[in-house]
């Protein structure tokens, strides 16, 4: 039983490591798609093919309520609304190339930036990959979401508010620019259409009728005409 019991547990643990290599693969590919793109409606779509295989990953930490709520915020809200919006523009894709070799060495460098910070973080030892371990097995009742809700108001409280207020200047800031005024904007203002009144509309004007002048024949026609 016990021989059984360990082939058992190495099945299992290569079952999900294949699962856990599947799923990071096709999120890195399809990362790499969102950015070399050149349709703006299939880096959409990829972007939700990455959001589908985060939350695959994140089922395997058994952390679901993060997994479900990145589908439905990520996927079922923001991306769906996204998506709509850039199929109902009319997006010129060339004026949207033309700065792309302008950037392209920041970008270059922001990129190999990023790639050194994740190998310093994947290989360190408190975080690498010969330290990982499969999560323990969880008791009985044990709810990550009441657990996730202890952590944000106790230990990353102030974290938590901070971004919240920055979330709420970033909405101000939206709305702002969106109110703003513009020389070629045009917008009514319905105080002034309920206080108007018909002489401000309508002016009623009086005037003497005249009698239409009748055009007196040339002289030429009428000589041809006594001939």
């Amino acid at each position: 039983m016990r021989g059984f019991g360990e082939r058992l547990s190495i099945h299992t643990m290569t079952f999900q490591t294949f699962i856990f290599y599947f799923l990071s693969t096709v999120l890195i590919v399809a990362a790499l798609g969102v950015i070399t793109a050149r349709n703006p409606i299939h880096a959409a779509l990829l972007l939700v093919l990455a959001f589908f295989t985060s939350s695959g990953l994140w089922l395997m930490l058994q952390a679901e309520f993060l997994a479900i709520t990145l589908v439905l915020v990520y996927v079922g809200a923001v991306m769906v609304l996204f998506l709509f919006v850039v199929m109902m523009l009319d997006i010129n894709l060339a004026k949207l190339r033309e700065g792309f070799w302008r950037y392209l060495p920041m970008g270059g460098v922001v990129g190999v930036l990023l790639v050194l910070e994740m190998s310093m973080v994947l290989t360190s030892r408190s975080g690498g990959f010969g330290d990982a371990v499969a999560p323990p097995a969880l008791p009985a009742g044990y709810s990550n979401t009441k657990e996730l809700g202890l952590l944000i108001y106790t230990e990353y409280v102030y974290p938590f508010e901070i971004a919240a207020v920055i979330l709420l200047v970033a909405i101000v800031a939206a709305i702002a620019l969106t109110l703003r005024k513009r020389k070629l904007s045009k917008y009514m203002d319905p105080a002034a259409q309920v206080a108007i009144q018909r002489k401000d509309r309508v002016r009623i004007v009086t005037m003497a009728s005249e009698k239409p002048e009748i055009p007196a024949a040339p002289a030429a026609a009428s000589e041809s005409a006594k001939r």
